[in-house]
């Protein structure tokens, strides 16, 4: 738990925690725009478009978080996001290039599961044409 003055984040994707720390700052983008968490903010619940969410770590560090779509959850000093893809980084130049490079592998993955799931689909209907 944060001490009272700062958030405790949690950015949680399927398989693992991303992240989980205390930090002064969260700004985020939703649907309606830009908005910004600080300790006593209002409790609250925001959809998250793609884009980069910001900390300010204890240290005063700014450090971000490239998400997919996803749900920010704030309820008292906790902020949690879920999401389907995330990247951490500290610059935003390095965490284009991360981000950029696991896009392509993921449409990469998606590109082969289309093809595996079309030959199926043609398997499929050469076994119920022979029946």
């Amino acid at each position: 738990m944060a001490n009272s003055g700062h958030l405790q984040i949690r950015i949680f994707l399927p398989h693992e925690i991303l992240m989980e720390q205390p930090v002064m700052k969260v700004t985020a983008e939703s649907k309606q725009g830009v908005f910004c968490l600080l300790p006593h903010h209002i409790d609250c619940l925001a959809i998250l478009v793609p884009g980069i969410v910001s900390l300010i770590t204890e240290q005063g560090n700014e450090c971000f978080v490239a998400v997919d779509e996803g749900i920010l959850v704030k309820c008292g000093p906790e902020v949690r996001i879920s999401t389907r893809n995330a990247v951490q980084g500290t610059d935003l130049g390095s965490l284009k290039q991360q981000v950029d490079q696991i896009f392509r592998q993921i449409d990469e993955k998606e590109r082969l599961t289309r093809s595996a799931l079309a030959q199926l689909e043609a398997s499929l209907a050469r076994y119920f044409s022979r029946l």
